[in-house]
């Protein structure tokens, strides 16, 4: 299964793929394409030196800067989305993995890939999800909510926000004095196997 991971950031998701990838001769996905949505995400330079092709689709590159100042949030996704896509024609993807990626896919990208689109959320869903849930602000929440325990999810991408199904979960317990910062360490190495479970588990279900 040819994959495209979508990233924002720094790419740690990204990485426990690609090592995964490497280490293993039956792995049953292959990491054909990464696209960020800023051209400052560290995850590029991941991608380029596992020899991946790596390509920025970001508001300003597929409208300019002109249009892209002008035009309301919701216009600049759709957009990118469908730069996205035809990205993901050209290199005959198969799957598309959301990694950290900090935007919203619509459109045509949606209708196209049913079923075959992950995304990674650092929290346990239904839970803390939603427009505004990313990073941190996920992490604040939990603690606002004066949670026991939080965690991850890899879910499939429907048209909602965070609503598809879930297929992996993961759980830490929240502990007493965490900061947003300590309780995000503790998630991310499950994060990291989570995201490889998640992917694993749609090319099963794409060979289904």
């Amino acid at each position: 299964m040819d994959i495209a991971v979508l990233v924002s950031g720094g790419g740690t998701n990204l990485q426990a793929l690609i090592d995964y990838e490497k280490a293993h001769e039956d792995c049953p996905y292959h990491i054909a394409l990464v696209v960020s949505n800023t051209k400052h995400a560290y995850a590029l330079e991941r991608a380029r030196l596992a020899g991946i092709p790596a390509e920025v689709r970001s508001p300003v590159s597929v409208l300019g800067a002109d249009r892209a100042k002008a035009c309301d949030r919701d216009a600049k996704r759709l957009a990118v989305s469908d730069a996205v896509l035809e990205l993901c024609g050209r290199f005959h993807i198969d799957a598309i993995v959301l990694a950290g990626y900090l935007s919203v896919l619509g459109g045509k990208i949606i209708e196209q890939y049913e079923g075959r689109i992950l995304n990674l959320h650092p929290a346990l869903l239904p839970k803390f999800g939603g427009v505004g849930m990313w990073g941190h602000n996920v992490h604040e929440a939990v603690l606002a909510a004066h949670e026991t325990e939080s965690g991850c999810t890899v879910h499939l991408v429907d048209a909602g926000c965070d609503t598809g199904k879930i297929l992996v979960q993961k759980r830490v317990p929240v502990l007493p004095g965490d900061s947003p910062d300590s309780l995000a360490a503790r998630i991310a190495p499950f994060e990291h196997e989570a995201i490889r479970e998640g992917v694993c588990l749609l090319a099963e279900l794409c060979r289904a």
